[in-house]
């Protein structure tokens, strides 16, 4: 599985156009074979900041989605609304075949888990 995670900076006077222009893309893009999800979230410390997470079944399904016509529309119109740069990163996501299996996991005795009080750290 690839994992990518996108910022978008908005520009304020932008904000709804751009909104609506990563809605339809997410729209689009959820319907491709190999997307498992494509969704944008506001930044809650920056309201016109959009984060971006996307989950693809392989890196040949992520490729053939830089080859749709809505990236390449999107890629072309984005730049009007952006207020920066965009920063990614992607993670590939490897089964590891000789982990326990979840059975196994789950004969182990559980303990509760312990908390600690810590102070709040107010931004």
């Amino acid at each position: 599985m690839i994992i990518v995670h996108g910022v978008f900076p908005l520009k304020a006077e932008t904000r709804e156009e751009a909104l609506e222009l990563m809605r339809k893309m997410a729209f689009r893009c959820r319907a491709e074979q190999g997307c498992i999800s494509y969704e944008f979230y506001v930044g809650l410390s920056d309201p016109n900041t959009l984060l971006l997470f996307q989950e693809w079944e392989s890196a040949e399904a992520l490729q053939d989605h830089f080859e749709t016509e809505h990236i390449e529309e999107f890629l072309r119109v984005i730049p009007e609304v952006l207020d920066g740069e965009v920063a990614t990163r992607r993670y590939v996501v490897r089964v590891d075949n000789n982990a326990p299996e979840s059975s196994e996991l789950d004969s182990e005795p559980q303990s509760e888990p312990q908390y600690q009080q810590r102070e709040k750290i107010i931004h």
